[in-house]
């Protein structure tokens, strides 16, 4: 299978299947974005590097939505898809994705790997494991602030150098935006981030966190559950967010009715 060349479609709908999972071809995918782009009602959300959608969890809340979410392991795409049934689910590279889709939304929340900007590299590198840190981060972060005419949310860790483009820091995150952050995004305490997540004890407290226990069990990909279960961002901040980058949209369009009333 060569994710390059075939995206995956989880939309409950039986166009075909691979290894019993449905799919539509790119190009069909390319027409009923078009289709879905002429239901103004909706606020059409890009989900970057899914994962298990811990930012996506309360959104249905804030807002009516129509959410595209992009996650490469097809394994985690399945149990968002279970998680999340009527969201689209491509399996693909999100960062080709967003070039290749940014036009057709709204608000667009990326997310992209953090290992190699973590300050556990200064103790991976005293160990021998020696990286560059990936600028993807960065090129995803110009390329939103010039290009993009919607709202969108870059999210990372604290990195082990000081940032090349200012952020908002929130907690152990940090978050690039085009639109002010409340100063507390989420009441919720997290679990202690130092605790050693593959001990047996220490996962659970990070899934009942996540509330994803069931849903982990049935995971059966090659990342290890206690990574999944600390890189998942906390449900209340990613409403928060929404809630947020919804706010100032609608004032937007009040201010412009009004310009005409």
């Amino acid at each position: 299978m060569v994710l390059s060349q075939t995206i995956y479609h989880f939309n409950g709908k039986f166009c075909g299947s691979v290894l019993n999972i449905p799919f539509v071809s790119s190009s069909t995918w390319d027409i009923s974005c078009k289709n879905v782009a002429n239901n103004s009602r909706r606020m059409k959300i890009l989900n970057l590097y899914a994962c298990l959608g811990g930012n996506r969890y309360k959104w249905d809340e804030v807002t009516d939505i129509e959410v595209t979410a992009v996650e490469l392991d097809s394994e985690l795409a399945r149990l968002y898809q279970e998680r999340f049934p009527n969201d689209t689910v491509i399996v693909a590279d999100a960062h080709q994705y967003l070039l290749d889709h940014y036009k057709e939304f709204d608000f667009i929340w990326s997310s992209p790997p953090c290992p190699t900007h973590s300050v556990t590299n200064h103790f991976l590198n005293a160990m021998g494991k020696i990286r560059y840190p990936d600028m993807m981060l960065y090129q995803e972060i110009i390329f939103l602030q010039t290009f993009f005419k919607g709202k969108y949310v870059v999210e990372n860790v604290v990195p082990y150098y000081e940032p090349l483009i200012p952020a908002i820091r929130r907690e152990r995150h940090l978050y690039w935006t085009n639109f002010n952050l409340p100063n507390k995004l989420s009441s919720r305490k997290a679990p202690n981030m130092n605790m050693n997540t593959q001990q047996a004890g220490k996962i659970e407290l990070f899934l009942k966190y996540h509330e994803i226990e069931d849903l982990v069990k049935e995971y059966k990909g090659k990342q290890p559950k206690g990574k999944l279960a600390r890189n998942l961002v906390d449900y209340e901040a990613g409403r928060t967010i929404l809630e947020t980058a919804v706010g100032i949209t609608r004032k937007q369009n009040i201010n412009q009715l009004e310009m005409f009333n």
